[in-house]
C-alpha cells in the first residue's frame, strides 16, 4: 500500500481528516471527481468577487476551540447574517424580530407583538399539528406564516405545507428584540479571500487528483491505501441496493450585472409562491467589495435525480429508516469509514463537520 489513507472528496471533512492525519505523519491521497477543491464551499472568483458558487455558506459557532481551528487556516471578517425577505413589494427582516413585527403591523413594543401572535394564534384552534402548515401556524400565527413560511417551504420542498410533515419545523424562533442577527452564536464570520484559499491552506503538502471518479475506478483505487475514508452518497457506494435515498437539489442562474449594487445585502429571500426562487445571492456583500460590478445567483429548489447534485437530505421515516440499513452495512466495513454530510445523509452546518470529522480523528489517529 502506497498510502495509509484514501480520502474521497476534498471537501470540508476529507480536508479536515487529511491535514489531522499528516500532522500525524501518515500519507494521504485525496481524489475529487469534481475539477476543484472545497467541495460545496467552493469560491469562484469573477471580477475580484469571490463567488460561492453551490449556495451561500456563512460560518458560525459557539465552539471556541472550532473557531480557534479554522482561524489557522484563514482570517475571518466580521461579516454578521442578516437576511432580508421580499414578499411582494414588501421587505421584512430576518429572523422574526421587532424589525419585522413593526413592519407587519406598525406597532412599536414587544407586547403589542406577542399580544397579536398570540391572538392569532388562540383563533386558529389547533390541536396537534399533523402538518406543517399546523405547526407553523401555531408557532407564528397566520401574518408570519402566509407572507413569510408558507410560499419559501413551498418552493424549497416542491411540496404544499399541508402534504409536508410537523416534524420540519420543530420550531420558529421569534425575537422581541431589535435584531436582524440569523445566528446566535458566539462567533461569525466569512474567510476572507474565500473557503476555497482556507482549503487550499488545509491541504499544504497532501497530494490531490481532481476529476478523478472514486466509483469509476474503484478497483484500482482502493489498493492504493490501507484505509479508505468516504464522503460521497452512502446509498451510491453500495450501488443503491437497497433503495435510494432522497434528496433535495438547488440550481444556480448566476449573473454578472455592471451595477455596483444590485440588491444592498447578501441574501434576500423570495417568500411569495408565485416568484420561481427561493433566493437571490449578491456575493460581494459577503465580503463588503468595492467592485465596479456585481454578481448574482438566483437559487431554485427542485426534486434531487441521480446524476444531480444533492444537497439536502429529505430526512423523514422512510429515508431514515432506509439510511440505518446502509449504515448497517457500513459498520460492518473493516476499511472504509463513512463521513461528511453525504456519508451520514445528514445536514450539517460547517463546524459541525469540522467537529465530526476532529472527533473521528480522535478515534482513528491515536
Amino acid at each position: 500500500m502506497k498510502y495509509d489513507y484514501l480520502i474521497v472528496g476534498a471537501g470540508l471533512y476529507g480536508a479536515v481528516f487529511a491535514h489531522e492525519a499528516k500532522k500525524k505523519g501518515k500519507k494521504c491521497l485525496i481524489v475529487e471527481k469534481r475539477n476543484h477543491i472545497a467541495g460545496n464551499i467552493y469560491c469562484e472568483e469573477i471580477h475580484g468577487i469571490r463567488v460561492h458558487k453551490y449556495g451561500a455558506h456563512i460560518f458560525h459557532t459557539s465552539q471556541k476551540n472550532i473557531w480557534d481551528y479554522v482561524n489557522q487556516f484563514a482570517e475571518f471578517n466580521n461579516y454578521v447574517n442578516s437576511p432580508v425577505a421580499r414578499y411582494k413589494d414588501e421587505l421584512y427582516n430576518l429572523p422574526f424580530n421587532m424589525n419585522t413585527f413593526s413592519k407587519m403591523w406598525g406597532i412599536t413594543t414587544p407586547q403589542e407583538a406577542k399580544d397579536i401572535i398570540a391572538g392569532q394564534i388562540a383563533d386558529l384552534h389547533i390541536g396537534e399539528p399533523e402538518n406543517l402548515e399546523e405547526q407553523a401556524l401555531s408557532l407564528v400565527g397566520r401574518d408570519v406564516y402566509e407572507k413569510l413560511i408558507k410560499g419559501y417551504t413551498e418552493k424549497q420542498w416542491g411540496r404544499d405545507c399541508r402534504d409536508l410533515p410537523a416534524f420540519i419545523i420543530k420550531r420558529l424562533p421569534l425575537r422581541f428584540v431589535y435584531d436582524n442577527n440569523y445566528f446566535n452564536d458566539r462567533y461569525q464570520g466569512i474567510p476572507m479571500g474565500g473557503y476555497t484559499k482556507l482549503v487550499e491552506k488545509m491541504l499544504e503538502g497532501i497530494e490531490v487528483r481532481l476529476n478523478v471518479d472514486y466509483l469509476a475506478n474503484r478497483q484500482e483505487l482502493e489498493t492504493a491505501a490501507d484505509k479508505i475514508i468516504y464522503t460521497g452518497m452512502i446509498d451510491q457506494f453500495y450501488g443503491y441496493k437497497l433503495g435510494v435515498l432522497e434528496y433535495r437539489s438547488v440550481r444556480f442562474e448566476t449573473e454578472e450585472l455592471a451595477v455596483e449594487n444590485y440588491q444592498g445585502n447578501a441574501v434576500v429571500n423570495y417568500t411569495d409562491r408565485e416568484v420561481p426562487y427561493t433566493r437571490i445571492i449578491e456575493h460581494k456583500h459577503f465580503e463588503f467589495g468595492q467592485q465596479p460590478v456585481t454578481v448574482i445567483s438566483r437559487e431554485y429548489s427542485s426534486e434531487w435525480k441521480k446524476g444531480e447534485e444533492p444537497y439536502y437530505p429529505v430526512n423523514n421515516d422512510r429515508n431514515n429508516s432506509l439510511y440505518e440499513r446502509y449504515r448497517e452495512l457500513a459498520a460492518g466495513e473493516k476499511r472504509v469509514i463513512f463521513g461528511g454530510r453525504l456519508g451520514g445523509y445528514q445536514y450539517y452546518d460547517m463546524d459541525k463537520v469540522i467537529m465530526a470529522a476532529l472527533e473521528m480523528c480522535r478515534k482513528e489517529l491515536p
